[in-house]
């Protein structure tokens, strides 16, 4: 979890608690706000999930306006894996990632300031 690498940092957790968990050790680790992101299969538990753990989710700032007008028609599946790739991930690692949501999990993104 070393801000020194400048790939983004992702941690895949099994529920909402262990995201808000997650969040307050990136905190600690000294990543801001503005770079610790949530997301979770479901749209309105992202939402809970951000909003309890002051976390963002990934919007059109980190997706750019195409692909934030793409994913309104795109497949859950296919919206997620655009909205991790949006972080600096590979279209493999998004794949793996967007595997690990369809379980139920929760992913936890820390981006590395630009």
């Amino acid at each position: 979890m070393s801000m020194t690498d400048k790939k983004s940092y992702a941690k895949v957790v099994q529920n909402g608690v262990q995201a808000v968990e997650a969040v307050n050790e990136l905190r600690a680790a000294g990543y801001a706000k503005d770079h610790i992101y949530v997301l979770a299969h479901n749209q309105d538990r992202t939402e809970r999930i951000a909003d309890t753990s002051d976390a963002n989710e990934i919007g059109i700032k980190e997706e750019g306006v195409f692909d934030a007008i793409a994913n309104l028609f795109r497949s859950r599946g296919d919206e997620l894996r655009a909205k991790i790739v949006s972080l600096g991930f590979t279209e493999t690692e998004a794949a793996f990632y967007e595997k690990e949501l369809d379980l139920g999990k929760v992913l936890v993104i820390a981006r590395h300031p630009a």
